[in-house]
């Protein structure tokens, strides 16, 4: 998890320095930064009203393009960011959806339910052609979307008796505005009653209702009043400007932060004395000032402070947020973490999306569960206070000039998310190549696997396990670094059960003791084949025994493959196998027993055992294929104690049985080493 919210630091500092490399580019081909003012006088006549358009003032009773000049410099000053920002959204031909409401309840869950926002709903009355035209109401619907109004459609055939109820006998335009000034109150209905159905005069319509709610200042002793009263908002905001009403966007951001940031126009038109405006620290207009209790700050003087809808809007998001607010944005940061997992997992494709799917439903649900005891913390009352310096902090280190440039560079990646998922995709798989290049320099045998492999091993694992669910995580005889492996968490959930059967990676093969086989004494052939006829007649009778009884047992064997031993079985101990002549008299899990008396490539020679590692049991067979230990083979022991040859356990366990062919321990589970007895001293005691 650390790894992965290290990779994502990573990536949102590369966004950063790649945002001041598109800044000194841009800078570099043109002579200009985004923050730099841009002269109305030198713009041409579509482009000021381009910035009316995206500023929401009406412009069609001013055919002059000195009246539009003039309007826009009332409105506010002009950055090459903002101008840049709208005629891009012109040039956009995206079509916005429109809502088609199916009756009262939907009607009255998305519009009278609403207390956030704005909407604008044009009624069909039976057999009436509508009062907006097709092409009229597209223009309109586009319009008024830049600033947040969502609009539908209602037609009365689906639903005459709620339209009769309502008095929506002929067809009309309905709006939808928050009646009071507190977050979450009623809703008011108001149905245009204007003669012209024209765009702009409708908007002028909506933008008047709109404004309404806004509390207006005309004389400096009533804004002398309002700047020292003390009320619920500890958030103001105020637009000194010489209009008639305020923008489109301003009256749209009142609405959208309602109950949390009160929206203040102060008409300085026919103002006389503005000496009270520069006690408080407004020498020109148009200003934006935002006041709170840590000060004043100037909206407009820092990068990506432009007067638009989306600037104005994440300025205050910052400031002032709502719980839905960082939830959303901690749900973002969350998966983008997530996702980082298909780029860390190294192997098959199939097992970077199996792991990928298992850590985003962990990690959103923790993100859910974790949420659910701070919703609950933060609704008792006696944290009023806790929550006041929590606001605080966010004031503090929002109007800071770093923030300004993360909300700068967030608009930026979020009206281009072509660039956004392309800079991620590259630095995943910056990310995958460094990775793969680590576990190459370990030998990780997984990066080279491939889809076939990965399943085929799940499938086995699967299986092995479904008839051995009792497992421990603890590896023999060292210490790994999977148990402190975060990322195993994440490998469990790959599995369909997930916690029912442990998942055992093969590591631990590699970390078994192995040792070579040697002898004290070496014989020649001639020698070892004499005495191997002298023993044959003696040890023919009892073979024969140890045949016939050896036969009932492994034919009790192959019914019950993959159960346990008994008890009462007999193990390899040291009085069994502890020197040449006698051998680890067991047969294989699962083969059927043969004699043991066959020829022994050891003869008369005594092992060396000094050479076997301590807590390894005696024995000169290996009862995976019934043939004596050869001088120079290569042994390997399990943590139970038993000894086998390598080839012969490493495809006993690789096959996904991971115990010991004869006592049936965990081949990855410690085990208290054994102990040989000593031997008893000839003196007798006195």
């Amino acid at each position: 998890m650390w790894v992965k919210l290290c990779c994502l630091l990573l990536y949102f500092l590369a966004l950063f320095v790649l945002a001041r490399v598109f800044e000194a580019v841009a800078w570099y081909e043109s002579g200009f930064l985004a923050t730099q003012l841009v002269d109305p006088v030198a713009l041409s006549f579509r482009k000021l009203r381009t910035i009316l358009e995206c500023r929401g003032l009406g412009h069609s009773g001013l055919p002059e393009k000195k009246d539009v000049r003039e309007l826009v410099e009332k409105s506010g000053d002009l950055m090459e960011g903002e101008l840049y920002s709208a005629l891009k959204e012109e040039e956009a031909s995206e079509s916005v959806s429109s809502t088609n409401f199916s009756g009262e309840m939907h009607f009255y869950e998305l519009v009278e339910d609403t207390k956030d926002g704005i909407w604008l709903v044009q009624v069909v009355a039976n057999d009436r052609s509508p009062l907006v035209g097709k092409v009229h109401w597209e223009k309109m619907v586009k319009k008024v979307s830049r600033f947040g109004i969502r609009t539908g459609t209602f037609n009365c055939s689906s639903d005459p008796r709620y339209c009769r109820r309502r008095g929506w006998l002929k067809s009309t335009l309905i709006m939808s505005v928050p009646q009071t000034s507190t977050s979450k109150g009623k809703v008011m209905l108001k149905e245009y009653s204007g003669r012209k159905i024209e765009v702009e005069h409708i908007f002028k319509w909506i933008t008047a209702h709109a404004a309404s709610r806004i509390k207006t200042i005309y004389n400096s002793e009533h804004l002398k009043e309002e700047w020292n009263k003390s009320d619920q908002y500890r958030v103001k905001i105020y637009l000194f400007a010489n209009l008639d009403q305020p923008p489109a966007f301003f009256s749209a951001l009142s609405v959208k932060f309602t109950g949390r940031v009160e929206f203040i126009f102060v008409n300085v038109e026919n103002w006389d004395n503005k000496s009270y405006m520069a006690e408080i620290g407004v020498y020109k207009t148009p200003s934006y000032i935002l006041r709170t209790p840590e000060g004043i700050y100037r909206y407009g003087n820092n990068t990506g402070e432009f007067i638009s809808l989306r600037a104005m809007d994440s300025f205050l998001r910052s400031l002032q947020p709502e719980v839905n607010d960082l939830f959303v944005l901690s749900l973002v940061l969350v998966n983008l973490m997530a996702w980082m997992d298909l780029f860390i997992t190294q192997g098959a494709t199939i097992k970077r999306f199996v792991v990928l799917i298992s850590t985003l439903g962990t990690y959103n649900s923790l993100l859910i569960i974790s949420w659910l005891p701070v919703l609950g913390f933060l609704q008792l009352p006696y944290l009023d206070s806790f929550y006041e310096y929590s606001l605080k902090l966010f004031r503090y280190s929002n109007t800071t000039t770093l923030a300004s440039w993360v909300r700068a560079d967030w608009m930026f990646y979020s009206s281009h998310p072509a660039l956004f998922l392309s800079t991620y995709l590259g630095h995943g798989l910056l990310i995958d190549y460094f990775e793969k290049k680590r576990r190459r320099n370990n030998n990780t045998d997984e990066v080279n696997a491939n889809n076939l492999e990965w399943l085929s091993s799940l499938w086995d694992w699967y299986t092995s396990y479904l008839f051995h669910p009792i497992a421990s995580f603890q590896h023999f005889p060292f210490d790994s670094d999977w148990d402190e492996d975060p990322d195993l968490f994440l490998e469990r959930l790959a599995f369909p059960d997930l916690w029912l059967h442990p998942l055992i990676p093969t590591d631990y093969i590699k970390n078994l003791p192995m040792w070579r086989f040697k002898c004290l004494g070496v014989h020649s052939d001639e020698e070892m084949l004499e005495t191997f006829q002298d023993s044959e007649s003696d040890s023919d009778s009892e073979n024969k025994e140890v045949f016939s009884r050896e036969k009932e047992v492994s034919e009790d064997d192959e019914l019950n493959t993959f159960h346990r031993r008994s008890e009462g079985e007999p193990r390899c101990g040291a009085e069994t196998c502890s020197c040449a002549n006698k051998y680890c008299h067991h047969e294989p899990y699962e083969r059927k027993a043969r004699s043991y008396g066959s020829y022994s490539t050891v003869g008369d020679m005594e092992p060396d055992w000094s050479a076997w590692p301590s807590e390894m049991l005696h024995c000169t067979e290996c009862v995976v294929c019934l043939e004596n230990f050869a001088n120079g083979c290569l042994l390997v022991g399990l943590p139970c104690g038993h000894v086998f040859h390598q080839n012969c356990i490493v495809m006993w366990l690789a096959g996904g049985r991971h115990c010991c062919p004869v006592c049936r321990w965990a081949s990855y589970k410690k085990k208290q080493p054994y102990t040989h007895p000593q031997p008893l001293s000839n003196d007798n005691p006195s």
